[in-house]
């Protein structure tokens, strides 16, 4: 048997096993009891092996512990229950559960796997699915969800069923596990009737543009006129998809400069007003520094625009892109070695 000497130079196992045997009984078995069998035996046989233990072991021990825990704190979650079952197993359930009541904030509404479910959910699906129940069933559900999510359910609702819910969210107070279980089964069997069985959906238009876009340019020359052979309309889809906006924040500086001087001034302001500043720098950088600052300048004036007059000069500008890349001037995505010479 090995003395642990204050001079010694315990390692990681060592330090775990002084930690355990400085606890009483009952909570080193309750910690034990959470270790795997291989952290047990090797723990285990550490403890008997380790022998006397020096003042300046232990503590070591506990200052590398201290360390530790401070560096990886002391989570939250599940706090309230946590404390709750210590206090059940100090004072008994009744004791426990008066003081429980006076000293732990109110608890949030548990999220059930349903639930959990529900907030995944785009806000169209999610409306048909609740649109028939009591409004304080409905109000308990937009409660779990991201206040927009929450907002755009409340404006699908019928006009009748708005108010009541609304009302209901805010005096919603403490909720019953019992209207929760209601709640999470209703959702479920809900959920499972229209989606439980339907297929998986995979691929589809955007992701089709997004290959061909990151593909060669002689890729994307000879499949689009195939596709366009097959189906004229997903083609014209297909060429919508590959073509945006953001599209031309790839383009070099070099490349930005020659789209630029196609385009009219209104156009790239309205065009702008629609992005975020990071974005509208793309551009700025391809400009002298005193017509960048005179774009921001006018941009600044235009005030509020439609989205509609946003989305039609981007769609004038992506027009002119498609034909200065048809032409070679400028080039999406990877061109590719093979269209070089």
């Amino acid at each position: 048997m090995t003395a642990l000497a204050d001079t010694a130079a315990p390692d990681g196992s060592d330090r775990a096993a002084v930690m355990v045997m400085l606890l009483g009984e009952e909570d080193a078995a309750r910690l034990l009891s959470g270790l795997s069998p291989d952290e047990l035996r090797t723990l285990g046989a550490k403890m008997c092996a380790i022998g006397d233990i020096g003042p300046g072991a232990i503590s070591e021990a506990i200052a590398s512990f201290a360390e530790s825990a401070g560096q990886s704190g002391i989570s939250s979650h599940g706090r309230i229950e946590n404390v709750r079952r210590i206090m059940t197993g100090a004072l008994g359930e009744v004791k426990a559960d008066s003081l429980m009541r006076r000293v732990a904030p109110p608890e949030e509404t548990p999220r059930t796997p349903a639930l959990e479910i529900a907030q995944w959910l785009e806000p169209d699906v999610l409306i048909p699915l609740i649109r028939d129940e009591h409004p304080q069933a409905i109000a308990v559900l937009l409660v779990q969800l991201d206040p927009a999510a929450a907002a755009a359910v409340l404006a699908g609702l019928p006009d009748e069923l708005q108010t009541p819910v609304v009302h209901r969210v805010a005096t919603l107070g403490p909720v019953s596990p019992e209207a929760i279980a209601i709640l999470e089964e209703t959702l479920a069997t809900k959920i499972a009737r229209s989606h439980g069985k339907a297929p998986l959906t995979m691929g589809g238009v955007r992701e089709a543009g997004d290959i061909i876009n990151r593909a060669a340019r002689s890729v994307e020359k000879r499949i689009m006129p195939a596709i366009g052979k097959l189906d004229k309309k997903l083609a014209k889809e297909l060429e919508n998809e590959m073509f945006k906006f953001e599209h031309l924040f790839e383009l070099d500086t070099k490349m930005i400069g020659q789209l630029l001087r196609e385009i009219e001034s209104e156009v790239l302001i309205d065009a702008l007003k629609g992005v975020e500043e990071e974005q509208r720098e793309h551009f700025f950088g391809a400009m002298s520094s005193r017509a960048a600052d005179g774009l921001r300048d006018e941009i600044e004036a235009r005030g509020r625009i439609k989205r509609a007059d946003v989305d039609a000069a981007q769609k004038a500008i992506i027009a002119i892109a498609k034909r200065l890349a048809a032409e070679g001037t400028i080039v999406f995505g990877n061109g590719g070695d093979e269209d070089y010479v």
